[in-house]
C-alpha cells in the first residue's frame, strides 16, 4: 500500500479504488504504463501518489538525491492545455500543502513569465506541470539536457488528445531524448476516451517497453437526452433549428445549478451567447463565454469564476474539452452534432465529475436531419463503439524543428539521435539516406538552397551539430510548436484593453465602421493598424459573426457507422427509439417522394428544378469525404460527356447540379462509383496539387523553412503563403523527391481528403444496391443539401426568405 495515499485518502473520508492500488503497486515497482478510467474516479491521485512515494521511498533514487548538489526536476507532467495544467498543478499543490510535504510542484506554460522560467532552471522544483511545446524550449537552451538529467517520471496527461496530432509527434521525440537522458526513466500515460488503447500504449512507450496497461473496471452514468423541437420541420436546411430551442435550452440551464454549452465553432458560441443575453437579460453577470481566442485574462477569469461556482452557465468551445474539474458544472448541453462519439462522452464527463455521479448532457440539432444522430450516438455509447486516434508518421517537419532544437541547445551527435528516433512509431520506418537529407536540409539547404547562407543553419564542431548564429536561435525558439492556425490579429479597444485575437482573413473583409460581434460584445471597427484591430463598443444591431477556418471538421467514421445504423432501426415496426419516432413523418414524406434507403443501400436522386440538374447522393460518410467522392465523380462524369457541376454537401450526402441535363443509369452509377483507378481519379479528379501547395505553408513553418514572425509582429498570411509557395515551387522544380514536398502530399491524402477513408466508402458502397429515384420535386433529404448552394447563390440576407418561399412550394405538393 502506498502510505502517503492512505494517509491523504483516510484525512479525506474516501477510500481508494483498485484501478489507483494497481497504478501505486506498478509504480512502486518503478513500471511505466498507461491508465484508462473515466473523468471523475481520481486518475490524477492515481498517479500522483506513485510519483510522489517513489520520491520519498525508492532507495535507489534516494541514494542519488544525497549526491545531487541541488535539487532536480523528478517528475514532468505534460498536459496539452493550459487550463488543464492550472487544474493539475491546484490540485497536486493541495496534497503537499495539506500532507505538509516538501515536494515543491510548479507550473511552465505559455503564460509563465521569463523570471519565473528563469528562476526555475536556477531552483527546480520537484515536479515541474507544463506542456510539449515548454519541453522542447528547454531543449533549445544550453544545460537543458543537465536540467532533465534526473527526471524519473515523465506523464502525459489526456494522451488521447495529444495522439494524432503533430504534438503528439513532439510528445514522441521528447521522451525519445529523455530515456537516453536517464535509463531509468518512467513514462506514464492518462487517457479517457480512446478505440486503440493498444497502439496508444505502445506509440507512448516506446518499441522496446511492454509497460502496464491499467483500466478501471467502473462504469460512469452518462444520462444522454436529446432536445426535440415542438412540431417537425420536413424540409429542414442546416443551422435553422438551433436557436430556435433557446426557450427549452434555458429550461434545462435553469434546472440545474451550472451548464457548460458547448459549441463547435468559435462564430457558433458568440451567437448562442448573444442571443442569450438579449432575450434573457437576466443572465448578465451570470452568463460567459470561453474559446481560444479570448484574450488570458477573459478565460481565468471564466475558468475561476466556474470553479467558485458564481456563473450559472458558459457557452464554450474545445477550449474546456479536457479533464477540467469543475465540480459546480451538473449539466452539459451540446449545440449541434459533435461528429464525434468520444468527443460527445468527453464533453458529457464535464457535468458530474466525481465519483459515481452521473453526467447529464443535452443534445440540441440544428436541424430535423440532425436529430437522428441522437439515436446513433446513444447506440454507439451503449456498444461501447468509440474512435481510434491515427497516429502521424514521417513528420519530417517536426523532426527537422527537433534537430534544430537540439542544435541550439547542447548540440547532437547524428548517430546517436538517429538510433533514437528509430525507436518512435512517427519516425520507426525513417531510413539513414532520408535522415541525412534532413541533415543536409539543415547544415547546407539541401540540393535546392544550397546558394542561399540562410539555410545553412547547422554547423558540426567535433561531430556535433550547433546552430552559432544567436539570431537563428534566437528566432527558432520563437518558432518552436506544432499549432498552426491563420495569422491572428489582436482586437483592442481605442484605451488599449486587449480583448483576444481573430483570424486575419476574417478581419481583412472588414472594412472602417463594420459591427461585427465577439467576447460577447457588439464592437464597431475603427481602423486596423499592422495586426491590431481597433474596436469601440456599439449599440448597433446589425453585425456579423466572425468565423474561423478550424471550426470545419467531418463527422468521425465510427460515428459514420452509428447513423447507418439508425438507418436500419426506421424500418422496423416497433421498439424505435424517441429521436426515430419524432422523426417519422419526415421519413415518411422522404419514401413517398423518392426513397427510403435501408442500411446495405444507397439512394440516388435525379431531380430537375429551375436551378438545373440535380444528382443527390446519400453515402452518410462526413462532409470532407462527401466532397472528396463528389469531385472523383463530377471528373469521371467529365471523361463521358462534357458537363461542368457546382458541388455542395453535408453530412449525410452530397448533390452535384448542372446546367444541363445529365444522362444517368443504375449501370453507369455502378461504373462511376467503382473502387478501380479511385487513386488516379482522385490525383486527376481534385486539384490535389493547390491543396498540397496550401498544406505546405503550415509545414514550412514548422520546419523552419518559413519565418512566421516576432510576437505582435508576425507576417501576413498572405506573405507567408507566398513564401511558403516559392518553396514549394522551387522544391517541385529542382528537387522532386524533397522530403518535406512529399510529406505535403501524402498530409492532403491521409488527413485532407481522407483518402483511406474515401477508398473504404467506395469498397462499401460498391457492394451495396443502388436506389436510383427521379422525383418531381426537392424531397427532405435533398433539401438541406440544396440549402447549402442556394445559400452561396444568394449572399445577401435575403436567402433566408427566398429559402423559406421555396419550402412553402413544396409543402404544399405532396
Amino acid at each position: 500500500m502506498n502510505r502517503i495515499a492512505e494517509a491523504w485518502f483516510f484525512n479525506q473520508g474516501w477510500q481508494p479504488h483498485r484501478f489507483q492500488e494497481d497504478t501505486w503497486q506498478a509504480m512502486s515497482k518503478e513500471h511505466s504504463g498507461l491508465l484508462n478510467a473515466p473523468t471523475g474516479f481520481g486518475k490524477t491521485f492515481a498517479i500522483w501518489f506513485g510519483i510522489v512515494q517513489h520520491y520519498y521511498e525508492n532507495e535507489r533514487y534516494l541514494a542519488t538525491r544525497k549526491k545531487l548538489k541541488s535539487p532536480k526536476v523528478h517528475a514532468l507532467w505534460i498536459t496539452p492545455l493550459r487550463a488543464l495544467s492550472k487544474e493539475i498543478h491546484r490540485v497536486t499543490s493541495l496534497v503537499s500543502e495539506e500532507m505538509d510535504l516538501d515536494y515543491t510542484v510548479e507550473l511552465r506554460t505559455g503564460d509563465t513569465s521569463t523570471a519565473r522560467r528563469q528562476k526555475q532552471r536556477k531552483s527546480s522544483p520537484c515536479a515541474l506541470i507544463t506542456t510539449p511545446e515548454s519541453i522542447h524550449l528547454i531543449l533549445a537552451s544550453k544545460g537543458g539536457h543537465d536540467y532533465f538529467k534526473h527526471v524519473e517520471f515523465v506523464v502525459v496527461d489526456e494522451w488521447h488528445e495529444l495522439l494524432g496530432s503533430k504534438r503528439g509527434v513532439l510528445v514522441e521525440l521528447a521522451l525519445s531524448r529523455l530515456k537516453v537522458l536517464n535509463p531509468n526513466l518512467k513514462i506514464w500515460g492518462v487517457s479517457a476516451t480512446i478505440g486503440n488503447l493498444e497502439q496508444a500504449r505502445h506509440i507512448l512507450l516506446g518499441e522496446e517497453s511492454g509497460g502496464a496497461l491499467i483500466r478501471a473496471h467502473i462504469e460512469k452514468k452518462l444520462s444522454a437526452e436529446t432536445v426535440l423541437p415542438d412540431s417537425l420541420e420536413k424540409f429542414p436546411w442546416a443551422g435553422h433549428l438551433g436557436i430556435k430551442l433557446l426557450d427549452k435550452v434555458i429550461d434545462i440551464v435553469n434546472r440545474f445549478n451550472t451548464t457548460l454549452i458547448f459549441t463547435n465553432t468559435r462564430s457558433q458560441a458568440e451567437i448562442w451567447y448573444q442571443h442569450i443575453i438579449s432575450q434573457y437579460p437576466d443572465f448578465a453577470g451570470i452568463l460567459a463565454i470561453h474559446h481560444g481566442s479570448l484574450s488570458d485574462e477573459v478565460r481565468v477569469w471564466v475558468e475561476q469564476a466556474l470553479h467558485e461556482g458564481r456563473l450559472k452557465a458558459v457557452v464554450c468551445t474545445s477550449s474546456l474539452d479536457l479533464g477540467v474539474d469543475f465540480r459546480p458544472v451538473d449539466c452539459v448541453i451540446q449545440i449541434g452534432a459533435p461528429k464525434g462519439i468520444a468527443r460527445f462522452m468527453q464533453r458529457a464527463g464535464r457535468s458530474g465529475h466525481s465519483p459515481y455521479a452521473t453526467s447529464y448532457i443535452y443534445y440540441v440539432p440544428t436541424n430535423s436531419l440532425e436529430i437522428i444522430e441522437g439515436d446513433s450516438l446513444k447506440y454507439a455509447i451503449s456498444k461501447g463503439i468509440v474512435e481510434q486516434r491515427i497516429p502521424y508518421i514521417r513528420s519530417f517537419d517536426v523532426l527537422l524543428q527537433y534537430l534544430t532544437t537540439l542544435a541550439v541547445g547542447d548540440g547532437f551527435d547524428a548517430d546517436k539521435v538517429f538510433s533514437e528516433i528509430k525507436k518512435t512509431h512517427c519516425f520507426s520506418s525513417v531510413n539513414r539516406e532520408e535522415f541525412e537529407n534532413c541533415i543536409a536540409l539543415l547544415t547546407h539547404g539541401g540540393k535546392s538552397l544550397s546558394a542561399y547562407d540562410d539555410f545553412h543553419r547547422l554547423v558540426s564542431e567535433d561531430g556535433i551539430y550547433k546552430v552559432i548564429s544567436r539570431k537563428l536561435a534566437m528566432r527558432h525558439r520563437l518558432s518552436i510548436g506544432a499549432i498552426v492556425s491563420d495569422v491572428m490579429m489582436r482586437v483592442k479597444f481605442r484605451s488599449g484593453k486587449y480583448l483576444g485575437s481573430i483570424e486575419e482573413y476574417f478581419i481583412s473583409r472588414l472594412k472602417a465602421g463594420d459591427v461585427f460581434w465577439f467576447a460577447g460584445r457588439q464592437l464597431e471597427l475603427v481602423q486596423v493598424r499592422n495586426l491590431e484591430a481597433i474596436v469601440r463598443p456599439t449599440n448597433r444591431k446589425a453585425g456579423v459573426v466572425p468565423s474561423w477556418m478550424g471550426g470545419r471538421f467531418s463527422i468521425s467514421p465510427d460515428l459514420g457507422v452509428a447513423i447507418r445504423h439508425s438507418f436500419s432501426s426506421i424500418h422496423k415496426k416497433s421498439g424505435k427509439s424517441e429521436e426515430l419516432h419524432f422523426l417519422m413523418p419526415l421519413f415518411k414524406e422522404q419514401a413517398i417522394r423518392s426513397a427510403l434507403p435501408k442500411e446495405n443501400e444507397l439512394l440516388v436522386e435525379y431531380i430537375h428544378t429551375r436551378y438545373g440538374y440535380h444528382l443527390f447522393v446519400y453515402p452518410f460518410e462526413g462532409k470532407l469525404v462527401h466532397e472528396g467522392v463528389a469531385q472523383v465523380l463530377a471528373y469521371r462524369f467529365s471523361k463521358i460527356q462534357p458537363i461542368t457541376f457546382s458541388i455542395a454537401s453535408n453530412e449525410y450526402g452530397f448533390e452535384l447540379l448542372s446546367a444541363n441535363p445529365i444522362s444517368i443509369n443504375l449501370e453507369l452509377l455502378k461504373a462511376l462509383l467503382s473502387v478501380e483507378f479511385l487513386h488516379q481519379d482522385i490525383t486527376k479528379g481534385i486539384n490535389v496539387r493547390e491543396m498540397a501547395r496550401r498544406r505546405f505553408r503550415d509545414i514550412a513553418g514548422i520546419a523552419g523553412l518559413v519565418f512566421q514572425g516576432y510576437p505582435g509582429k508576425q507576417m501576413k498570411s498572405k506573405h507567408l503563403q507566398a513564401n511558403a509557395g516559392l518553396f514549394f515551387s522551387v522544391f517541385e522544380d529542382y528537387d522532386p523527391h524533397n522530403l518535406l514536398l512529399r510529406q505535403a502530399y501524402d498530409e492532403v491524402f491521409d488527413f485532407q481528403l481522407e483518402e483511406g477513408r474515401m477508398q473504404r466508402a467506395f469498397e462499401r458502397i460498391s457492394k451495396h444496391t443502388i436506389r436510383l429515384t427521379f422525383p418531381d420535386k426537392l424531397t427532405p433529404f435533398s433539401f438541406p443539401i440544396f440549402s447549402e448552394s442556394f445559400r452561396e447563390r444568394y449572399s445577401n440576407e435575403d436567402w433566408q426568405s427566398r429559402l423559406e418561399q421555396l419550402k412553402l412550394q413544396l409543402q404544399e405538393k405532396i
